[in-house]
């Protein structure tokens, strides 16, 4: 067997495990917060990559307005930020 072909087997081996172990990872990733964000609901309660916790009042296009404390303080923040949805439970 050629020395040349084996090193080539080797070298498209290790391309794959790369895109296997690291690229299709990361697009299953982006594909569940994309999905994430385009379900935000007014109602839901949010923690933002900031750590702030509220409730969506408000959704305009890339924009959320949250209440985030019983005095009812609202933020605007861009989508982008959130990082957990919880959905409220329906009685």
């Amino acid at each position: 067997m050629n020395p040349y072909l084996s090193l080539l087997f080797y070298v498209v081996f290790i391309v794959a495990l790369m895109y296997f172990m690291i690229v299709l990872p990361q697009k299953k990733k982006d594909k569940r917060i994309r999905e994430m964000l385009e379900s935000l609901q007014v109602g839901n309660d949010i923690t933002t990559i900031g750590g702030i916790v509220g409730k969506i009042v408000n959704i305009k296009d890339d924009e959320l307005v949250i209440e985030t404390s019983i005095e009812k303080n609202q933020l605007k923040i861009k989508k982008w930020a959130v990082r957990d949805v919880n959905k409220p439970l329906e009685a």
